[in-house]
């Protein structure tokens, strides 16, 4: 079990091992990017569920520490978080905080978590159609050289899909169901185009 500050924030996930660059301006956040660097420089990033000023969590979020920080002269932050580890909220703490603060279970990382040559072979082919569509500029040769957990959970921290489908790409419970999952959105929102057509979160 572990304290965690929480940064909710909508269409961000953030993987163990991935970076996720982030800029720090409400003044919430602001204060728990300060408290996280007096302690232990770690944050839980989370999506919302709802809407509003308090919005209802989703359950599964990943724990990030900050590996890189900007401060800037008005208050405001750039950062780095590098994810640490996979975790789910038990319970939301009472806090006088300004940010959010809840106990969560870490969950381990699965070592050795290696993709099928077909389950490969069939996201890169997916990953190419749907960013041409896209019209994304990709160096496929770095994108071939990447590792198994390296490139699903990239294409998924970084892919232009909603909020409940990068939800789902978190909690998928290994890497060879998250790539398939992967190729499903990607043909899904690949069939969409004009005002329909998926955009960055």
């Amino acid at each position: 079990m572990a304290r965690l500050s929480i940064f909710p924030l909508a269409g961000a996930i953030l993987f163990p091992g991935m970076p996720l660059p982030l800029h720090i301006f409400e003044p919430r956040y602001r204060a728990l990017v300060s408290d996280a660097m007096a302690r232990d420089r770690r944050i839980g990033m989370v999506q919302p569920s709802g809407e509003g000023d308090t919005p209802s969590l989703y359950q599964m979020g990943c724990v990030g520490r900050i590996a890189e920080v900007e401060a800037m002269e008005d208050g405001r932050y750039n950062l780095v978080l590098e994810g640490v580890s996979l975790f789910r909220i038990v319970r939301e703490l009472e806090v006088t905080t300004p940010f959010r603060q809840v106990e969560a279970e870490l969950l381990p990382v699965i070592d050795e978590d290696l993709l099928s040559l077909g389950r490969r072979a069939s996201l890169e082919q997916e990953s190419k159609r749907f960013a041409d569509l896209q019209g994304y500029a990709v160096d496929w040769d770095a994108v071939g050289r990447l590792d198994d957990e390296s490139l699903v959970n990239g294409i998924a921290q970084i892919a232009p899909f909603d909020v409940a489908a990068k939800q789902a790409l978190l909690e998928a419970p290994d890497l060879e169901q998250r790539a398939e999952l992967i190729i499903q959105l990607m043909q899904f929102f690949g069939r969409h185009d004009g005002e329909d057509r998926v955009t960055l979160q």
